[in-house]
């Protein structure tokens, strides 16, 4: 379709609207009506003319409905109304409505236009080095974005995942292709942004997550929450997506069904993960799913054995306001030699009695948990060593980085405490090349499967890390 089509628009008709800005807010994005920002007969106009098409938001089906923005197909997340729009009772989705209401009579609006691409040449300036493990799975992560392959990079917490996807990254760029990183959480976006931005000063890199202002701009290097993906429609070229395992992706269909809308037909799709699924290492382990290995830290230690202490029935101390005696002994250790550490529990509940048995003992001791107001505020205290000791729930299981600190589980049985969540736990220590090593410690009422799976999975990679030569000598 020839670029020059839209000139048929009269401009006098709309003078302080333009034909290319419709297109260009438009680009790789999937709308509602009445969130465009546009005069209706100018849209109706590029419909005519077949510069946007549109879809319809709710569709029926054999067993009853699918909204075509975020894939719901569950009967209870459906509801109806008197619609003033067409007259009648009017079906929408309840699961996206956060984003505006789509029913039965509001369709989406998509650009009919290919992205416009532009070409980069070496765009990298990075002047780190990659560790082996690094190089070679760089490697096959950048055949994978020149072939349009789908592939899963297993890499050990601290193996340096995103400075893996640098090379990638750059070939992608040099085609022209257009990528997404995708995270589920919001500080992960807004901790890869600028070292993007630093690795690629030449390309325009948005961050997109609730909130952001970066939401209406079109750029070639995109990092965004997975949620964000529900707004773009055959965008990437290449798909990245950072914590495969990590909630809200691996439990919300939604989010996975946003993935495959927002990437193109024909898109590399890249998958990171520390701690995959039982059933994807299984697929691996068959053949059955392209994945590379990094098995061993950028700084060439192993990563360090969590060891099992059986501490009794400790949720019964708890009730009467005390500890188990090695678990006091673990953290007066701690706390008499200078070494941070985190203690991980079940619950929040668990959590407030903890800190307040432990609180007379030392009181700059604190506790943390996803519905904490001054969790941010605590975790800052944390890094900067005026916390000894922080109590936390598994929202600290990943994605903060102290370089010296110990790490305890009280509880390691509890059911919340999955393999991948313990593998993620004991991988807060050893992450610093000056202090690659520490002591994770699961005090435990009875060992599960899922410790015993977390343990030899750690044993594994060092294992393998090993025999592709990875590791330091001693």
């Amino acid at each position: 379709m020839p670029s020059n089509r839209t000139s048929v628009i009269s401009p006098q008709k709309h003078p302080h609207v333009s034909s290319s800005e419709l297109l260009a807010f438009l680009a790789g994005k999937r709308f509602l009506l009445d969130e465009l920002p546009f005069p209706p007969e100018l849209i109706q106009s590029h419909y005519e003319h077949g510069y946007l098409s549109y879809q319809e938001g709710i569709v029926r089906t054999e067993h009853g409905y699918q909204c075509m923005r975020c894939g719901n197909r569950q009967v209870h997340l459906f509801a109806s109304f008197m619609c003033a729009r067409c007259g009648k009772m009017c079906t929408y989705c309840r699961q996206c409505i956060a984003m505006g209401r789509v029913s039965e009579c509001t369709p989406l609006v998509i650009s009919a236009f290919p992205i416009e691409s532009t070409v980069y040449e070496q765009p990298l300036v990075w002047n780190g080095a990659l560790s082996k493990g690094q190089r070679q799975a760089a490697e096959a992560v950048t055949r994978a974005i020149e072939n349009n392959e789908e592939w899963l990079v297993w890499a050990v917490c601290g193996a340096g995942k995103t400075e893996v996807l640098f090379p990638g990254i750059n070939r992608a760029l040099e085609l022209g292709k257009r990528v997404c990183i995708a995270t589920p959480r919001t500080d992960v976006v807004l901790e890869l942004a600028p070292r993007l931005q630093q690795a690629f000063p030449s390309v325009p890199v948005i961050a997109l997550y609730g909130g952001s202002e970066d939401r209406s701009k079109q750029a070639p290097l995109v990092i965004a929450t997975t949620h964000q993906l529900l707004r773009f429609y055959r965008a990437f070229d290449t798909m990245i997506i950072d914590e495969v395992d990590a909630f809200p992706y691996s439990v919300e269909p939604m989010l996975q069904y946003a993935t495959e809308q927002a990437r193109r037909e024909t898109a590399s799709l890249i998958y990171l993960t520390a701690t995959p699924h039982q059933s994807w290492q299984q697929e691996i382990k068959r053949g059955r799913r392209k994945a590379i290995t990094i098995p061993a830290r950028y700084h060439g230690y192993p990563l360090p054995i969590p060891s099992f202490e059986w501490c009794g029935n400790w949720r019964k101390k708890v009730k009467r306001g005390t500890l188990p005696a090695n678990v006091y002994a673990w953290i007066r250790k701690r706390i008499q030699t200078g070494k941070q550490a985190f203690l991980f529990v079940p619950h929040i509940e668990l959590l407030q009695r903890v800190v307040s048995i432990l609180k007379p003992f030392d009181h700059r001791i604190e506790g943390v948990h996803a519905e904490d107001d001054e969790r941010k505020e605590k975790v800052r205290a944390f890094r900067k060593g005026e916390i000894p000791l922080l109590v936390t729930t598994t929202i600290l299981e990943r994605g903060v980085t102290v370089p010296n600190i110990d790490v305890a589980v009280l509880g390691a049985e509890d059911d919340i405490f999955t393999e991948g969540a313990l593998v993620q736990i004991a991988g807060r220590v050893g992450r610093s090349a000056h202090y690659p090593n520490g002591d994770i410690r699961f005090f435990h009422y009875g060992k599960t499967r899922a410790m015993v799976q977390a343990r030899r999975q750690i044993i594994r990679m060092n294992k393998e890390a090993t025999e592709r030569g990875l590791l330091k000598s001693p």
